[in-house]
């Protein structure tokens, strides 16, 4: 079927939804890598092959002017924040099954909206307030702390939510003056110079074949954020955001077939409560911008 024979909609929907497989496929090749090389080493070769794509790519389509930026520190505050997320959440994914690491780190979009009304001064009402605490209470369901399963390592993920959310925030102010591309591009050379001081701390010599998923995992890493772009250039954000939580899907069936992990009730029970609450604030934020227009 050609992509001009399908409405705006559904290559939206499409797109997000692709976006969540191969977002889920880098993060299991991240988890199997760690297998056998240092966290830093991953990321920093993982990010380098984006890097390479990612400029290529921009040379050729929209030229290198796309990338100056506008303001320097915002893009250093959000350089900074990618690559603390990053960083967390190869860790979370290379240390917890990666359905209940993805399902923690997926309560980020909560922890915008609880944010956007101190940092972004956006209304935040009490059916929203309500939905954000709904969602906590997922995550709290999954870690349940005190319980006889509980570890430290699920702060992890948790962490990286919350790194994850502060990223988005600030990408959200820089995305008023500075391009896509710019942000992309200056967040991807921070994280190799940030993740290049570990080479010192044990990095090892890495295999043909583990190279080359090196090089799929910056392929799939760029790919997904163009892909994430694309859906939302042609779909409404409050129709196509939601089938971002099929990488969970996705993250469960690649945790199975590759490590034999099966999510525990309470991590399916405390995920479903995580995606219900992040999908009510993105259709009650679209229903308030709607209400405000007419």
């Amino acid at each position: 079927m050609r992509t001009n024979a399908l409405s705006p909609q559904l290559v939206g929907i499409l797109a997000m939804s692709a976006a969540g497989a191969v977002f889920s496929g880098h993060d299991a090749i991240t988890k199997y890598l760690a297998e056998r090389y240092p966290i830093g080493e991953i990321i920093f070769f993982r990010q380098l092959a984006s890097a390479v794509l990612l400029t290529t790519y921009i040379w050729f389509a929209q030229g290198l002017g796309v990338i100056k930026p506008v303001r320097i520190n915002g893009q250093v505050l959000r350089a900074l924040f990618f690559v603390a997320s990053t960083i967390l959440i190869a860790i979370s994914v290379a240390n917890l099954p990666l359905s209940t690491a993805l399902a923690i780190i997926f309560s980020s979009p909560l922890l915008v909206a609880a944010l956007s009304a101190s940092l972004l001064k956006e209304p935040v009402g009490p059916r929203r307030w309500l939905a954000i605490i709904v969602g906590f209470i997922g995550v709290l369901v999954i870690i349940r702390p005190g319980g006889t399963s509980f570890t430290w390592l699920l702060l992890v993920p948790v962490a990286a939510a919350s790194a994850s959310a502060l990223r988005d925030i600030t990408t959200r102010i820089l995305h008023r003056t500075d391009s896509t591309y710019a942000i992309l591009f200056w967040s991807n050379i921070a994280i190799l110079i940030a993740t290049l001081f570990s080479a010192p701390f044990g990095w090892k010599p890495i295999e043909w074949a583990d190279a080359a998923f090196l090089i799929l995992a910056g392929g799939l890493n760029t790919l997904a954020h163009f892909l994430t772009i694309t859906a939302l250039r042609h779909g409404d954000a409050a129709l196509v955001t939601p089938f971002r939580y099929t990488a969970l899907v996705w993250a469960a069936l690649l945790g199975f077939a590759i490590w034999s992990h099966i999510p525990d009730y309470w991590t399916i029970v405390g995920a479903l409560i995580i995606v219900s609450a992040g999908i009510y604030l993105v259709l009650r934020e679209a229903q308030l911008r709607h209400s405000a227009k007419t």
